[in-house]
């Protein structure tokens, strides 16, 4: 028996990394799901390996008629839909606040933000018929503290959709809907290569060099991986978390807990040794 036996999902940005991983997962724990991404290749693979579980649809989050048509392929093809998870981002522009380019900041914002208050705002009358579901939005520990991305534009992205989350789930939770976040830390995938200027190609070629970077970033010794994240989204998507609304639920391994232990140690052995130098 699956956690999540009988329910309907929708999956953005599920071509590549975390998205596609939660597709995966979600339907090995008992789900009907429709995935989404720009990439139809991609796209219509996953679709055929999921068999008849998963149907996929070309769609850019950030245009309203096709984040409602998106919706609507769940209620047409399964007659609900229990959960929406906001997982589709992309990198931002990197550099100070001085070289932002307008265009490029109003893009990243539309993919970023946007896509999130599309997903909740033609989400939500269908759940409120239903009188349930479980809407999750893909945060980022670079929207709850400075200085954990490449790019100041997509941390500030992600703080308004970790507090936007929580505004919506105060209206929603009152007809029986949960809205919750999810904010990763580190995760081995190719956002980071992307985000660094490399081809999608390229990008997705990255994320055991990631992980190898990232290894001892974080209390616990590895890199997150796309399962950390998507077992987490099957938490808030399954009826174990019927009474958790308006979190955000941090999985970083300990980054944003405060400083690692080993660093810390070490700067007072330097400490005591510069004071006996003395």
């Amino acid at each position: 028996m699956g956690r999540l036996d009988g329910k309907i999902a929708v999956i953005t940005g599920a071509t590549s990394g975390i998205g596609l991983r939660t597709a995966e997962i979600f339907v090995a724990e008992g789900a009907k799901i429709v995935v989404a991404g720009r990439r139809a290749p991609e796209g219509e693979a996953l679709a055929k390996k999921l068999g008849a579980a998963c149907v996929f649809r070309q769609t850019d989050v950030t245009q309203e008629d096709q984040m409602q048509a998106l919706i609507g392929t769940a209620i047409d093809r399964f007659g609900r839909i229990d959960c929406l998870f906001n997982n589709a981002g992309g990198p931002a522009q990197t550099g100070g606040i001085e070289g932002l380019e307008v265009t490029r900041f109003d893009a990243a914002m539309a993919t970023l933000l946007r896509s999130v208050m599309l997903g909740m705002k033609h989400v939500s009358p269908h759940m409120r018929k239903q009188g349930s579901g479980s809407i999750i939005n893909n945060g980022s520990i670079a929207g709850r503290l400075a200085g954990f991305s490449s790019s100041i534009v997509y941390g500030a992205a992600k703080a308004a959709v970790i507090h936007l989350t929580k505004c919506v789930a105060m209206e929603l939770g009152e007809s029986g809907i949960r809205v919750n976040s999810i904010s990763p830390g580190v995760i081995a995938t190719g956002i980071f290569g992307k985000a660094l200027g490399l081809s999608v190609e390229a990008a997705e070629k990255t994320p055991a060099v990631m992980a190898e970077l990232a290894r001892t970033a974080q209390p616990i010794q590895r890199a997150g991986l796309p399962e950390d994240i998507a077992y987490a989204a099957v938490f808030l998507a399954s009826d174990e978390s019927s009474f958790v609304n308006g979190n955000d639920l941090v999985v970083d391994g300990g980054m944003t807990g405060g400083r690692n232990w080993t660093p810390q140690q070490q700067g007072l052995a330097a400490a005591r040794k510069a004071f006996d130098g003395g």
